[in-house]
């Protein structure tokens, strides 16, 4: 039975976000489904499974992998077996099961196939409990997110970016809109086909929140739907989609400032200008283990270091002293104060509002419309600096130094958060290392075909509808 089928009988349960050990159930076939989504509170679980589901990945390889196969940290042990070393020197195998190459695979499908059984059976209750029907639809639209991110987050890893064909016509990644059965045999559709399903489940969420008000950033809201929008229209360079729902996710929603700023990332709250992260209480810390621990095995390249050039910049007291007592370890997975032992937890950021000022900078400058670009990012630096915006003065002298400023800025902002290889490759980018990486690889020219991690050889053994990726599934 191949991944894709054997995840799919698999769904998780748990009745607290905020306080459970998670409950894996395997079911014979899907004949228990039925009767576990045949009410509300089991509707509801089953979404809270699927929020538990996400942070498995997230708080794991998804996250690690495009810090190590960028080009802003170094991997410090480099020895055969250290994790991420393969995806660090860009010597991934198929048949890397247990590793980024199946684990991001399997974790992402196993997320989306508790969000298609909440998809699947949420119809039904509507017509048995239609007094119930907006509770019911909230769950939709928190599910229809769900399955978005998933397909766009396995889309980032195994296939290339929408922009590698002109009309993005290669292969992306399956579509999968129900839980696959044993005997099926899903292929990957086209990169179009697959932002295209993405977009039109954001857009039905969008429709079925309503005027529902944003709960809180540990629950899919109408404002994360506008942000995601925001970044799946950028990597799609429909610059215009990507100002409006930008615009629209940005709106009431300011940005962090002083002290505030560091304390969505050192502190136990959810961060002032937080849109969506996932709770990791009682769950793993192996973000903290891997970026932010006294001997972390990852810290900042001098790449990194070298773009800030402003000492009062506040972002480098997120950053602690190594064993050569230099800046380079991230604090953005420690937490310092406001909790006791058990209480510590690591919550990653899926989307926040800096993000949002930079994708709408950039798709301002791909328009031509430099004012309003440089505006936004005059935004971001003088609240890393504690200056007003019109006291920032930036220097460029076409379009080419304002999008240079603009990538410089993502660095600075975004580090260890998920992002710096997925630009690289989105921008069509080479993959430029600093001459003190201990990587085998400091260079990589774009187009390359080591931009997207193989397809577990798993999968291919099982499906043969399945398709690999050229060279790093030969």
């Amino acid at each position: 039975m191949k991944l894709i089928s054997k995840i799919a009988i698999v769904f998780t349960i748990c009745f607290s976000i905020a306080s459970c050990d998670f409950l894996e159930v395997e079911t014979v076939g899907r004949t228990t489904m039925p009767n576990f989504f045949s009410d509300v509170p089991g509707l509801k679980a089953g979404l809270t499974g699927s929020y538990s589901k996400m942070y498995s990945y997230y708080s794991s390889e998804f996250y690690k992998y495009p810090e190590v196969a960028g080009n802003m940290v170094d991997l410090n042990v480099v020895s055969d077996g250290v994790e991420m070393i393969n995806q660090y020197n860009f010597t991934s195998d198929p048949e890397q099961e247990v590793g980024a190459v199946g684990y991001i695979w399997r974790k992402v499908l196993e997320a989306m196939a508790n969000v298609n059984n909440v998809l699947e059976y949420a119809p039904s209750l509507i017509n048995a409990f239609p007094n119930q029907k907006a509770e019911i639809e909230q769950v939709q639209a928190q599910a229809l997110f769900m399955r978005a991110l998933c397909h766009f987050d396995l889309y980032r890893v195994y296939a290339q970016p929408y922009n590698y064909t002109a009309d993005a016509s290669h292969p992306g990644v399956p579509v999968l809109l129900v839980t696959p059965g044993p005997d099926d045999l899903p292929s990957r559709a086209t990169s179009k086909e697959v932002f295209d399903q993405i977009i039109k489940d954001l857009q039905d969420a969008e429709a079925l929140f309503g005027n529902k008000p944003m709960q809180d950033a540990y629950h899919v809201s109408k404002e994360a739907v506008w942000a995601l929008l925001s970044r799946v229209y950028l990597y799609k360079e429909d610059w215009d989609n990507a100002i409006l729902y930008a615009t629209k996710a940005m709106d009431g929603m300011p940005l962090a400032q002083g002290d505030d700023y560091l304390a969505m990332f050192n502190n136990l709250t959810a961060g002032k200008e937080a849109i969506l992260r996932l709770n990791g209480v009682l769950k793993s810390k192996s973000l903290s283990t891997f970026f932010s621990s006294d001997n972390p095995l990852v810290t900042a390249a001098d790449t990194l270091m070298s773009l800030y050039t402003d000492p009062d910049d506040i972002r480098l007291q997120l950053f602690a002293p190594d064993n050569n007592n230099e800046l380079k370890v991230t604090t953005k997975y420690r937490i310092k104060v406001g909790y006791t032992p058990e209480q510590e937890r690591y919550d990653p950021f899926i989307l926040r509002v800096s993000e949002m000022y930079l994708n709408r900078a950039e798709a301002y400058m791909r328009k031509g419309d430099t004012a309003k670009a440089a505006g936004d990012l005059k935004a971001i630096i003088a609240r890393a600096l504690n200056k007003s915006v019109s006291d920032i003065q930036m220097n460029y002298k076409n379009n080419e130094e304002l999008l240079l400023l603009i990538k410089k800025e993502r660095a600075r902002e975004l580090c260890f958060e998920g992002h710096n290889f997925f630009d690289i490759v989105r921008y069509k980018d080479d993959l430029v290392r600093g001459a003190g990486t201990e990587s085998n690889v400091k260079y990589l020219p774009y187009p390359n075909d080591l931009f997207v991690l193989p397809i577990p050889q798993s999968e291919l053994n099982a499906n043969t509808n399945m398709q690999g990726n050229p060279t790093v599934n030969n």
